[in-house]
């Protein structure tokens, strides 16, 4: 089974990449490896996509907890849920538009209705998968995930960050959603940082205006309040990667701090982090929410950097926004 077009492995150094720009699902690669070496609960499943998915750095050190299910996504659910309940920690990776989309049964009725240890590590999440179109730019997967009782939803920001969410969430004992992105994002976590499930980053403090941020739009966030700052807006930062279970707690002092929230996600503006952002604090406290997303519409073709700005998803966009709103 296969046939699937892979893309050509770029090695990556073996560190806990700080500082570094480079791709999430690179980070992923390495992350899992170094887990395979120390625990040997870990398997890994891939739907005839490891070149891509970075998990062939685990399928080459481990052939005998590695499998290729080929291009049958359900198959994939179906069997690592079948491994949890061996003992192992199963790891099941393909596209995001794949994963959550073609498996979504199986990840209901099998491994979230049950309640199983599996995580499901997707990489070639939102638009910046780039020239394949919109066939494979999944801008709905936060959304269909974060639905699922028992689901845990994490979009790490960097390199950095995502070597600590594949550590977190393998001793985490549940069902797990993480998106990961092909392309190169810039590091914006600091030394020091600790990721926990649930918790979020503030990186500046609390003003007027906060942008509240995960995957690559945290990077563009600060950028955003870089420019705001030169207009004399001061923009505080929250990185939420975790968009469920959501640090509510950070919400409600950012709620009652500042008078304008824009939320900003490389998703559909419908059903995730913004739409998560704003079913909270509409019971909980009153605040001005806009949210910058993709608006309701499918991806299109053409380079990443092309598509994020078609779609807004800018630095100048969120200062935009947040100017517009303050008038």
């Amino acid at each position: 089974m296969g046939g699937r077009k892979q893309e050509t492995e770029q090695k990556s150094q073996k560190t806990d990449f700080l500082g570094q720009a480079v791709a999430t699902r690179n980070a992923y690669g390495i992350a899992l490896l170094e887990l395979g070496k120390r625990d040997g609960r870990i398997v890994v499943l891939d739907a005839d996509l490891s070149g891509s998915t970075r998990t062939i750095e685990f399928a080459n050190a481990f052939p005998d907890r590695f499998f290729n299910m080929g291009v049958s996504e359900q198959d994939m659910i179906g069997t690592a849920g079948g491994l949890s309940l061996t003992g192992k920690i199963p790891f099941a990776s393909t596209f995001a538009v794949f994963e959550t989309g073609r498996a979504w049964d199986q990840i209901r009725q099998t491994i979230c209705y049950s309640n199983l240890n599996v995580k499901l590590v997707a990489t070639h999440g939102g638009i910046t998968v780039g020239e394949d179109g919109a066939s494979h730019q999944a801008l709905e997967d936060i959304a269909l995930m974060r639905v699922l009782p028992n689901m845990t939803v994490i979009v790490p920001s960097d390199g950095f960050e995502t070597k600590q969410v594949i550590d977190a969430v393998a001793e985490y004992d549940g069902p797990v959603y993480v998106r990961l992105g092909r392309g190169k994002v810039p590091a914006v976590m600091p030394e020091g940082y600790k990721f926990q499930i649930g918790k979020a980053y503030k990186f500046h403090a609390i003003h007027d205006t906060t942008i509240i941020a995960n995957g690559i739009m945290v990077s563009l966030a600060l950028k955003a309040s870089e420019m705001l700052a030169k207009e004399g807006i001061n923009a505080g930062v929250v990185n939420m990667s975790t968009v469920k279970p959501l640090d509510t707690d950070t919400l409600l002092e950012v709620a009652k701090n500042s008078k304008l929230i824009v939320t900003a996600e490389e998703h559909s503006i419908i059903g995730g982090l913004g739409s998560a952002v704003s079913e909270f604090l509409s019971e909980n406290r009153a605040v001005l929410i806009k949210k910058v997303g993709v608006k309701d519409t499918f991806g299109c073709s053409g380079k990443p950097e092309e598509l994020l700005k078609l779609y807004g998803l800018t630095a100048d966009n969120i200062v935009k926004v947040v100017m517009e709103s303050r008038a």
